[in-house]
């Protein structure tokens, strides 16, 4: 595997490291080794996919309150996606900044989300299906988000948001709170 630091802390893309021949490839996709010893988080305890119908649906921007908050390995395994992530540590030196990543069957590319960080995600194709694998259990009392387009951020979406679920369109502008741990 192949893993690049992102700009913001913590952050960090990886790429399979492709074997392939006529039949096809091979990669691995997670390796607890590795990830240790690139200083990735190791603990995974759930593993969940979303399917999402109609390019330009938004999902996001989620997280999980501390102690419960989650580190997240995200891959598309079918379609494309345009994911984004937020620094919302209050002691980081990249508060509420930024990235966003293009995941995609045809790329393979996953992005670790850290603990600390809201994530959501624009389809750009119909039928994306997404994994996460995720060090936390889901605790739903844990759960907050913030507006897809809330000024505190600035996230510059690639395509226009034809649709998003009732919840993401009602979260409240973005307000820190004990979200890393």
């Amino acid at each position: 595997m192949i893993f690049t630091k992102t700009a913001l802390s913590g952050a960090t893309i990886v790429d399979m490291e492709r074997r392939e021949d006529a039949r096809g490839y091979f990669g691995r996709t997670y390796c607890e080794r590795e990830f240790e010893a690139n200083g990735l988080p190791t603990r995974m305890v759930q593993t969940n996919m979303s399917l999402t119908r109609r390019a330009g649906t938004l999902r996001g921007m989620h997280y999980q309150m501390a102690p419960h908050a989650e580190d997240k390995l995200v891959r598309c395994v079918q379609g494309a996606i345009w994911d984004a992530i937020v620094d919302i540590r209050p002691e980081s030196p990249t508060y509420c900044q930024w990235i966003g990543v293009e995941l995609s069957e045809a790329n393979g590319r996953m992005l670790l989300v850290p603990k600390g960080f809201a994530h959501g995600f624009v389809t750009l194709s119909d039928d994306a299906a997404v994994t996460y694998q995720v060090s936390a259990f889901y605790t739903p009392q844990a759960e907050r988000g913030a507006r897809h387009d809330d000024p505190a951020f600035g996230i510059a979406w690639p395509v226009p948001v034809l649709d998003m679920s009732d919840k993401d369109r009602t979260w409240p502008g973005f307000v820190a709170e004990g979200v890393a741990a």
